[in-house]
Parts: structure tokens; C-alpha cells; sequence
């Protein structure tokens, strides 16, 4: 028995990748396009990617959102795990990292469920909500600038409908949100777990998985 999460070495991460990742073919080609970006340490793992797709699944998922999108990774991955009518309100504001991934989305056959609307995110769900659609989605991953986490989840918490799941990523920050924060974005990212922990709106859970992911989920 054990009274903490097991530490990972290189050995055992790779067992686990061999003995659980399904991966599309079409994704495993997108994590090596990705791979020698100088930024790809923005790419999602892939068994967080898995792992989001399954949550999709068991919560019957059709409208989704994405804050940050990078190269595309864990939208396909998303997409992938909707049904054909769902789709994926994909926000970023670059051009050239998001053409990375279209490519492999076509590949991958879900580039019709993928609406990338490319511009601030903030501007983008406040348009949602604008137009009515409150309570409307069902799941959202945040993954963008970490000043920004807090915005988008109170727009994400809007737009999801009760039951729907938030998810949120780096929420460990390497470690760093563990110490005293010397910068803007760790400061952001203790700020918000604490806000989260004390959020009776929602049902949480803070998972050591990849760079720490937050579930939440709408009362």
C-alpha cells in the first residue's frame, strides 16, 4: 500500500506508455512533428491526452472548449473521443504554431469537428456567452498563459453546463507552485489552486499527472 503518488523514472514511464498508450496514428505523428520545436515543452503527454479523451468519453462530451491550442495535440485527441456532430471550440492567437497541426488533424479525419478561432481567448468566450450559449458546453481545457488561467475559468464555468468538466493544466508548474514564487505566472497558478480549493461551485481534483491537472467539476 502505498500513501503517496509513485515517482516515475524513465524505466517505469516508458512501461506505462508500452503496456496503456492507444495512440492514433495521426497523433504520434503530430508529437514528432512537435518534438524538435523549440516550444515543445508545450505539448501535452501523450497519456494526459489519452486520459482527457476517456473523461470526454464517460461524461457523454459533445461541445467542448480549448484555451490554447499550440500545434494541435490535445484537440485532436479531444476530437478524436467526440461523436461525429461534436466539435471543439479551439482558442489561440498563433497562426503559425496552430498550422503545425491541421495537417494531422485532416490525417486524423476530425478537422471538421475543430472550430479554431484564432485571436484572444477572452474575447472569444465572451463572444460565446454573448450569443447566448451559457451552460451550452460540456468539457474545456485550459492550457495557455497562466496570468490568464483565472479569466478562463470563470468563462469556461459560464459556458459549461452543470455536470460539465473543467480541466486545467501545469497546475503544478514543475514544482515551483510548492515554494515561494519569485514571478507572475507561479503567483497566478498558487492563486488559483487555492481559489479552486475553496470553490463550492465545483467538485475538484488535483491530479500529479504530467505537470499537474486540475479536474473540475460544475455543481
Amino acid at each position: 500500500m502505498s500513501t503517496k503518488t509513485l515517482t516515475l523514472d524513465d524505466t517505469l514511464y516508458r512501461y506505462l506508455l508500452d503496456t496503456s498508450l492507444r495512440e492514433h496514428p495521426a497523433l504520434t505523428a503530430l508529437r514528432e512533428a512537435t518534438r524538435t520545436h523549440q516550444h515543445a515543452n508545450m505539448q501535452i503527454a501523450p497519456e494526459q491526452g489519452q486520459f482527457m479523451a476517456l473523461l470526454v468519453k464517460l461524461i457523454g462530451a459533445r461541445r467542448t472548449i480549448e484555451v490554447g491550442v499550440f500545434t494541435g495535440y490535445s484537440a485532436a485527441a479531444v476530437a478524436l473521443a467526440l461523436p461525429d456532430d461534436g466539435r471543439v471550440l479551439a482558442c489561440d492567437i498563433s497562426d503559425a504554431f496552430t498550422k503545425i497541426g491541421k495537417p494531422y488533424w485532416e490525417q486524423a479525419g476530425v478537422a471538421k469537428k475543430i472550430d479554431l478561432v484564432l485571436g484572444p481567448a477572452r474575447a472569444t468566450l465572451d463572444a460565446r456567452l454573448a450569443a447566448g450559449e451559457a451552460g451550452k458546453y460540456d468539457f474545456a481545457f485550459i492550457d495557455a498563459d497562466k496570468t490568464g488561467y483565472d479569466a478562463y475559468y470563470e468563462r469556461c464555468l459560464l459556458l459549461l453546463r452543470p455536470g460539465g468538466l473543467i480541466t486545467i493544466d501545469n497546475v503544478l508548474w514543475s514544482g515551483r507552485v510548492a515554494v515561494a514564487a519569485k514571478d507572475d505566472n507561479t503567483r497566478a497558478l498558487q492563486a488559483l489552486n487555492l481559489k479552486l480549493r475553496d470553490d463550492q461551485r465545483i467538485d475538484l481534483s488535483l491530479l500529479p499527472l504530467a505537470d499537474g491537472l486540475t479536474l473540475a467539476r460544475k455543481r
